[in-house]
């Protein structure tokens, strides 16, 4: 549903100005938006799928849609859209466009967009327009929300997210005030119109300025919500539904955040399991028992002296989080923590924080808008007591995520705008067939409130796996891929009941080096994201 990067510590004086209102006060988008006038994108000079994008011809673009949806002739903001373009003519085997979302909240979807089209077969990538889009508020939609100073905000070591005393606690609680003040103060006039509502709404302006009558749509984790909000309010613009791990329906997402650190706390352990199993490359325990107990004596330790003096306990939270979305990362993440217990040797943890658990100014983007959107969807605790009360609890039972999660969340019981009325997402058996692809052990998105999301749809059929990874279409299941192709093809859905087997274990490595992702890697982080 989220990424998850643990944003804890002390407070820092960061000194943000505030940003003015950027809104096109001249755009008035009306009814009809104007059609998309698609050119070349903007080459980052450190953007790595450039390669990819320009083999594949992606065309860049902006849709300007109502700030406020009661206003529709009032301010505009702009969002930012790319896309593959078909091979086919429309007047010949054209499948019409799938647009596609990563989820987040606060997730970039141009990226997915390239990713998608890389990794469909030529022959159904060639008969779509892959469309990819910027959410209000992400990336390079105007305005970009960002409410501190990424560079300081993130100066790691961070405070232990897991507080000793109320001392500690209350450093940690008085920088969630923070961050929500500092929102607050920047985009006091953005803010109540930041929702999935509004989200599913201007996704209807991005269809109706690419000039479509339906449009087919790939989400995943928290896209789902949005694809399933946009089911709701427009049903007769669906051609085609997926929806890759589905979140609950029903829009709490302070409970939805309580139910993932009990997933979350399954998928740990099924990771400590996994390195007993593989004690004669790591040995670090020859039981789940022992490994759980030495990494938790390591990240005591790192408390105390963080490794090379930047990863310590909330920095080593962070960068193990993504062992909960992808199995991949097990062996890489494995030979860190041994190689730090083994041989007192810190560059492999380093290394691995560098690469999965450090945060930088686009990450900073993605939590302002993650916080936008979740804090405006729904009624959030606002008294820090009933907060406490639930985490010490539960953090008995499920210690790897309940804090970390807590305090990333905890901006919402200070959020400068109410939480809101969630849309009450229903289906109806006007849309068409929906295909919705889950695993059945998935932490981000737990398989109860996916079933849940099932019984709101009365033409969706889910396709199980039997794993635990999040994000499992074109992640490397041949059989997930191919129920995928053929609904995207002609409609076709697998057979009630369908199953897929997980993917293979990931084999044990001993003294791996990092090394560049490959497509499949980078999809995983898009989505973890």
């Amino acid at each position: 549903m989220k990424r998850f990067v643990g944003l804890v510590g002390g407070m820092a004086v960061l000194g943000v100005c505030v940003a003015p209102m950027s809104v096109d006060a001249e755009a008035k988008p009306g009814a009809v938006p104007a059609q998309v006038a698609w050119g070349a994108c903007p080459v980052k000079a450190d953007d790595k799928l450039a390669t990819v994008a320009a083999g594949l011809g992606v065309e860049c673009g902006t849709v300007r849609v109502p700030l406020d949806y009661r206003e529709p002739w009032g301010h505009a903001i702009k969002l930012s859209v790319n896309r593959v373009k078909a091979k086919v003519p429309r007047d010949g085997n054209h499948l019409g466009v799938l647009l596609v979302n990563p989820g987040g909240p606060g997730a970039s979807g141009r990226d997915l967009a390239v990713y998608v089209a890389a990794l469909l077969p030529r022959e159904l990538r060639e008969r779509y327009d892959v469309i990819g889009f910027d959410p209000r508020g992400v990336g390079a939609s105007q305005p970009a929300m960002h409410c501190v100073d990424p560079e300081a905000y993130y100066r790691p070591p961070r405070a232990d997210a897991v507080p000793g005393t109320r001392a500690d606690e209350n450093v940690l609680l008085s920088r969630a005030a923070d961050y929500a003040s500092r929102c607050g103060n920047r985009y006091s006039w953005l803010l109540p119109h930041m929702n999935t509502e509004n989200v599913a709404r201007d996704l209807d302006r991005i269809r109706a300025a690419l000039g479509e009558r339906r449009i087919s749509y790939l989400g995943y984790s928290y896209g789902t919500y949005i694809g399933a909000v946009y089911a709701t309010l427009f049903p007769h613009r669906v051609k085609r539904l997926v929806m890759d791990s589905a979140v609950t329906p029903d829009g709490d997402w302070y409970r939805s955040n309580l139910a993932q650190n009990r997933a979350f706390e399954e998928r740990h352990r099924s990771l400590m399991a996994w390195v007993a199993r593989h004690n004669r490359v790591y040995r670090l325990g020859q039981s789940a028992r022992q490994t759980r107990f030495a990494w938790y004596a390591m990240r005591s330790r790192l408390a105390e002296r963080p490794a090379g003096g930047v990863v310590g306990p909330s920095e080593l939270d962070d960068t193990f989080n993504v062992a909960g979305y992808s199995d991949k990362v097990w062996p890489e993440l494995a030979t860190a923590w041994s190689a730090y217990v083994r041989k007192g040797d810190a560059k492999p943890l380093v290394a691995a924080w560098e690469k999965h658990g450090k945060n930088d100014a686009e990450d900073e983007n993605g939590y302002a808008v993650y916080l936008a959107i979740q804090c405006r969807d729904s009624a959030w605790p606002r008294d820090w007591n009933v907060w406490r009360r639930d985490m010490t609890r539960l953090h008995r039972e499920a210690p790897f995520l309940t804090w970390p999660n807590a305090w990333f969340n905890a901006p919402c019981a200070f959020w400068p705008v109410p939480g809101g009325q969630p849309v009450k997402v229903r289906g109806s058996w006007r849309l068409p067939p929906i295909l919705m692809v889950q695993s059945r052990g998935d932490a981000a998105t737990p398989f109860a409130g996916a079933a849940k999301m099932r019984g709101r749809f009365p033409t969706a059929r889910m396709l199980v796996e039997e794993g635990g990874e999040h994000g499992i279409s074109l992640a490397g299941n041949r059989c997930v891929d191919r129920h995928l192709v053929a609904y995207l093809q002609d409609g076709t859905l697998p057979a009630q009941g369908a199953r897929c087997a997980a993917k293979q274990e990931p084999r044990p490595k001993a003294g791996m080096r990092s090394r560049a992702a490959s497509g499949h890697e980078r999809l995983t982080d898009v989505l973890a994201r």
